[in-house]
């Protein structure tokens, strides 16, 4: 799976955003045709994202562009013009408010025809669905398995907040006057079972208050810690925080690979199962539980320090 420990939002609509986002160290830059981009501007938005994606170097990093969502009428010029004008450079579409799998698979459906129609891979352009409601997260599961281009489920906490009538002004923080647990935990943990359930992967939504990193550390840390793979990022001083935040630490990612090599060889040249770990004992689940943290580790580039050494005979 391609890395998206960092997902930097950079509005359509202005062009300096667009250039100066090529040189920042996110995972995933998602082009805006939506929220960040008024309505006025949207047409000339378009216009800049496909000269962006044609003419900019975005090396290294996933291509995505947030169209606008199906209760508009901009949608569907917003997939034609940008697939037609720049498909071979975009990784994936993100199509926002997604309450029901239908959507996906309309958007899976023009995708192919606009595919077959460009001489582009059919199939090779990913769709990411965000999902902003009460109704979208009552269906997360079926819109996980609405398509084979699904590649994410992204929470977009704002507009659900708001579709609970949850009392708050504060995006990304517990509400005023909840006192006990975390008032996220649930929507979490329903978008991320269905996820993994569909072998996707799970990005959890921007926080706000973008000057304190110190909040920002501590939200992302608890999506991070439920198994969330990234995070919407604002500004670029988060960056680097959502990328320390979802990456595993050296000592753990060093422990991830020792435990690969210990269980292939205690299992393919000594025949044993279940073997001890220096003070740890590991079986098949311990691997299982490895691959996840070698898996994120190499996303993020590390390299290991140490290597194993089979025990002395």
């Amino acid at each position: 799976m391609r890395s998206r420990r960092s997902c930097l939002a950079v509005p359509g609509s202005n062009p300096r955003f667009l250039e100066k986002a090529q040189g920042l160290p996110a995972d995933e830059v998602f082009l805006d045709l939506e929220d960040s981009v008024a309505p006025s501007a949207k047409e000339g938005a378009r216009k800049n994202v496909v000269a962006a994606l044609r003419e900019g170097d975005w090396s290294g990093r996933t291509r995505v562009v947030r169209v606008n969502d199906l209760g508009t009428q901009w949608t569907y010029r917003d997939v034609i013009e940008v697939v037609e004008g720049a498909g071979e450079f975009l990784d994936c579409l993100m199509l926002p408010k997604v309450e029901d799998p239908a959507q996906v698979v309309w958007l899976d459906t023009l995708l192919t025809q606009i595919e077959k129609a460009n001489g582009l891979p059919v199939g090779g352009i990913g769709v990411e669905a965000q999902i902003e409601s009460a109704r979208g997260l009552v269906n997360v599961d079926a819109i996980g398995g609405a398509s084979g281009r699904l590649e994410t489920l992204v929470f977009g906490p704002a507009d659900f907040m708001a579709s609970i009538n949850m009392r708050t002004l504060v995006v990304g923080e517990q509400p005023p006057g909840y006192t006990e647990g975390d008032a996220y935990h649930y929507i979490l943990m329903r978008i991320l079972m269905a996820a993994r359930t569909h072998g996707l992967q799970a990005i959890d939504g921007p926080y706000l208050a973008i000057r304190d990193l110190d909040g920002f550390r501590r939200v992302a840390g608890r999506s991070a810690a439920l198994g969330f793979d990234g995070k919407w990022v604002l500004h670029p001083t988060q960056i680097e925080a959502a990328n320390e935040v979802f990456s595993p630490s050296q000592e753990d990612y060093e422990r991830a690979e020792l435990i690969l090599d210990a269980y292939e060889y205690h299992t393919t040249v000594e025949g044993r199962g279940a073997v001890m770990l220096g003070d740890e004992m590991i079986d098949e689940a311990s691997r299982k539980m490895a691959l996840v943290v070698t898996a994120k580790g190499r996303a993020a580039g590390m390299s290991r320090t140490t290597a194993f050494t089979p025990p002395a005979s």
